[in-house]
């Protein structure tokens, strides 16, 4: 992590730099924010065991049934009983905060709820709020945990509830999927998290639902639940335009046809700007149609709705006249952090919250005012009620910094991820610089962002930012001159070169989006490692190093740094053969989502609570790695700890500047007290010996945060000699003559 040449060593005091932390001096005590609470109804999903006559729209015990499961209920519940609190205004909300978000939050672990393996007998909440494993969180410097989604998804047919398709983000309830735990067992983390200083942090899906009790009741046209969705009653006269629903099946996609048909007469929107998810066949187009249903008071009707996403994912309507989808929203979001305690929400497809008819061409469906309203909207609600939210959403570098000014505190990196994984891959950081500096042009605030290693998703190398927006703009990578277009495609191309194929068998490309791969797995393809079963311990040592080097890029800049379960252990992908069913249709991102224990809970254990086989691991459990001091946990919790001391996490970016060799990163960042820290990282194989200069460095000494002994002396040229080993690097405070 840090290089001790014979030359740094130093006796004289001046040579050693006092003990300075960020923790004791630079922030006040704060007390924590006063919260109001509320309690949604306590009426988890159930099946009737005999069911009172049909599940029709007639019945009036169905009818009710479904009231009582439904979100929008429960978010009238919520809202009674907060209104007129005064504490619903003790925090300011208007303009998002990231460095209060960062402060409160910045190292984070991302957890999947179906590769965690448990203890016997025990359920994914009630692991993640098990004290041992928080004090392990505690000694590594993991002061928040992302669940997941973990509330009741997919859908109701009849009286029956149909599993979720797609991976609990089609929620239909507010109540806890029994799948993964309790009500109490959430609230009973969240206190778990507190006492060891730390914060859960939840989701909420503001573009869509499941089809569950809502969807239900809204094709029954009961009360204001067809408010909540773009759904659209079609007149029996024009059903002629509708096509037959197929027997056994609740809807049907439009194809293209059908779709400018109500186009045309004036029934829908159309087109919209790409389909999502498209699949012939299956999915043309984003509107589906409805068989004919009885609604509550016996007329029969057709309905058309949006979604963007798949059939079963109605798109949530947030300019209705009746606010219906804003109130589920909203409520879903309070109930997370005032009834069950998370203290932060991720927004899901929080993107795609507006649609509006084009006079000329597809509909207005991306980018659109009405989706950074309605982020403001629930960004200053989370605000209000002293939490915090972050968007993982994948935009150009222009997008971001725009909704940085409204709604979520803190987005997703997607902006350099792709980058740092090409400079490990080619041992040349020029694109990693070139995208800093993209960012850093648009006004980004690096704070503001959530820097990442791996997650439930594939490696996400769209670059969105050259592909569509600036797709003719010029950039120079490796003396050759690019458009944007161009640039994206050639870093996919040699990505797709470096670390899957022959280069590396056990990854895989998924769609058009990334690839799917463990972090471990990223590392061992660019080192040349085709073959994972000859790795040995020299090659896990050299696996070790490059993924803490991952690591010091992430955490030792302004923001959030995040990492996963597969992560702290070092997974590798499963082999395709054991989830042939899983990636059967195409979703490789199953090879990446191997089970692993992250505290010996279950050694003997093949498989996680919900299936998934355990994952071969090259760094072992917390308890044990937390054990070795050469660890790479222990390692880790070194580097996390340089971090907060310091408050690198809630620093500015000033400057990414050029470097002598294409190995080296420098990064120069402005502390919260207003020093000037930099950060020097050697993306290569071998011992590098190099200058860092920076019109934002200082004149003064420069001293290694983790030794706290002087490194070099700034020249007048703002310069000094660094040394870094393979794989190795330096955080750095300059103290000024």
């Amino acid at each position: 992590m840090t290089v001790e040449p014979e030359d740094q060593v130093a006796h004289d005091a001046d040579d050693v730099m006092p003990e300075m932390t960020f923790d004791a001096q630079f922030y006040p005590a704060r007390p924590k924010k006063l919260r109001p609470a509320a309690r949604r109804r306590q009426n988890p999903l159930h099946a009737i065991s005999a069911p009172p006559f049909a599940p029709d729209g007639r019945n009036k015990a169905y009818v009710e049934w479904l009231v009582e499961q439904s979100m929008l209920g429960d978010a009238r519940t919520l809202a009674r009983q907060l209104a007129g609190q005064h504490t619903m205004w003790s925090n300011p909300y208007a303009a998002p905060d990231p460095r209060a978000a960062v402060d409160r939050a910045s190292a984070w672990f991302t957890a999947y709820p179906l590769s965690l393996i448990t203890a016997p007998n025990q359920s994914f909440l009630g692991a993640l709020g098990d004290d041992e494993l928080w004090r392990c969180f505690e000694a590594v410097g993991i002061d928040a945990v992302h669940t997941g989604p973990v509330k009741l998804a997919g859908g109701i047919r009849g009286w029956d509830a149909t599993p979720s398709i797609d991976g609990h983000f089609d929620r239909i309830s507010m109540a806890i999927d029994p799948l993964f735990g309790t009500e109490d067992e959430f609230r009973a983390m969240c206190e778990a998290a507190g006492k060891h200083h730390g914060t859960i942090i939840d989701d909420i899906v503001p573009g869509h639902t499941g089809k569950g009790a809502d969807f239900r009741l809204a094709e029954l046209n009961y009360g204001d639940y067809p408010g909540i969705y773009h759904l659209v009653d079609i007149p029996p006269e024009a059903w002629h335009l509708l096509p037959e629903v197929p027997k056994g099946h609740d809807a049907v996609n439009l194809d293209p046809s059908h779709e400018q048909a109500l186009a045309e007469a004036g029934y829908i929107i159309g087109e919209l700007q790409r389909v999502i998810f498209y699949e012939p066949g299956v999915k043309e187009t984003n509107w589906s149609a409805t068989p004919p249903v009885y609604d509550h008071t016996g007329t029969l009707r057709r309905w058309v709705y949006l979604h963007y996403f798949k059939e079963g994912q109605p798109s949530i309507n947030w300019l209705d006249p009746t606010f219906a989808g804003m109130r589920l929203v909203i409520g879903d979001a309070l109930h997370s952090l005032l009834d069950l305690g998370s203290g932060g929400l991720r927004l899901d497809a929080n993107g795609f919250l507006g649609v509006e008819k084009n006079a000329s061409g597809p509909a207005w469906s991306e980018g659109h005012p009405l989706s950074q309203a309605a982020n403001q909207l629930i960004g200053s609600m989370v605000r209000k009620v002293g939490g915090f939210t972050f968007q993982e959403l994948n935009l150009t570098v222009d997008d971001i910094a725009e909704t940085g000014k409204v709604g979520p505190d803190l987005s997703y990196d997607f902006v350099t991820r792709p980058a740092y994984h090409f400079a490990l891959a080619t041992t040349d950081t020029e694109f990693l610089r070139l995208t800093l500096r993209q960012a850093m042009a648009a006004g980004i605030d690096q704070a503001s962002l959530v820097h990442a290693l791996q997650n439930h998703d594939e490696l996400t190398y769209e670059l969105v930012h050259f592909a569509t927006r600036h797709a003719h703009d010029r950039y120079t990578l490796g003396g050759t001159e690019y458009t944007g277009i161009d640039l994206a495609e050639y870093v996919r191309e040699t990505l797709r070169q470096k670390i899957t194929g022959e280069a590396g068998p056990y990854n895989a490309v998924f769609t058009q989006n990334g690839i799917a791969s463990t972090t471990a797995s990223v590392i061992a393809a660019s080192l040349g490692y085709d073959d994972l079963d000859a790795i040995g311990p020299a090659e896990v040592e050299r696996i070790k190093n490059a993924h803490l080097l991952l690591c010091m890029y992430n955490a030792w800049q302004p923001g959030v740094f995040a990492l996963s379960g597969w992560d702290l252990v070092g997974a590798l992908p499963l082999d395709r053969s054991q989830v042939q069913s899983l990636i059967a249709s195409g979703d490789t991102r199953w090879l990446e989502r191997g089970a692993y224990d992250l505290m010996g809970w279950a050694p003997d254990a093949e498989r996680s609570a919900s299936g998934m086989p355990r994952a071969r691991v090259l760094y072992g459990s917390l308890p044990e790695q937390l054990a070795d001091p050469k660890s790479f946990v222990s390692r880790l919790a070194a580097i996390l700890k340089v971090r907060k001391r310091h408050g690198i996490f809630s620093g500015s970016l000033l400057d990414v500047p050029e470097v002598p060799t294409k190995e080296l990163l420098v990064m120069v960042n402005r502390l919260y007290v207003g020093a000037v820290q930099v950060t020097a990282l050697n993306f290569g194989p071998d011992k590098i010996t190099a200058r860092v200069q920076s019109e934002s460095i200082p004149a003064g000494r420069v001293f290694d945060l983790s030794t706290r002994r002087k490194v070099d002396n700034v020249d007048d040229l703002g310069g000094f000699s660094v040394t870094l080993p393979p794989f190795g690097g330096l955080a750095m405070i300059v103290r000024e003559n």
